[in-house]
């Protein structure tokens, strides 16, 4: 019996050394410069506050200078007194790093302070200019309207807006 001891050591050993490996997964594609979940962005100009982002899924890619947003995102937007105007939800979007646009794709829905709501697929935020535009299918329902259209253009807080191909009925209060 002594004399299958080391053997039965040897066995062991190497035996046990191929289970203690980790397993290699060759990484395809691009990898992001980082990645975070439930994750909170805020966009401030001078000290003010002009945006608050929320995102289930964030991943950051440096050489593209984009970030792009999953398992849904909200964004509440502020004027500049400071004051909440609107907010918008979506499945996903991609902010460009450096002008602060976004893209939001999804079962878009924006609704603002004052109580106009609108719901389209796609929706792009310009920082500069501080406009929301469309160029799909969006409908807008206020107290003195509902319309559709192809193609919108508003301000942050849905109080001016344009609605390009519209149809829909307006309501006159006497």
């Amino acid at each position: 019996m002594r004399k299958y001891i080391p053997f039965l050591l040897l066995v062991l050993f190497f035996g046990c050394e191929e289970k203690l490996k980790p397993t290699v997964v060759p990484v395809t594609g691009k990898l992001p410069d980082q990645e975070s979940w439930n994750s909170t962005i805020v966009f401030s100009d001078s000290g003010q506050t002009r945006g608050v982002l929320k995102a289930g899924h964030l991943l950051v890619f440096n050489n593209e200078n984009k970030t792009y947003l999953g398992d849904s995102i909200r964004v509440d937007f502020y004027n500049d007194e400071g004051e909440h105007t609107s907010y918008l939800t979506a499945d996903s979007g991609i902010v460009d790093n450096q002008t602060n646009n976004l893209e939001a794709i999804g079962n878009v829905y924006a609704h603002s302070d004052s109580g106009t709501s609108l719901w389209t697929q796609r929706l792009f935020w310009n920082d500069k200019t501080q406009k929301v535009t469309s160029s799909v299918f969006v409908r807008i329902v206020s107290a003195e309207e509902t319309l559709e259209g192809i193609g919108f253009q508003s301000d942050r807080d849905l109080s001016n807006y344009r609605i390009f191909n519209v149809s829909g009925e307006a309501r006159t209060t006497r």
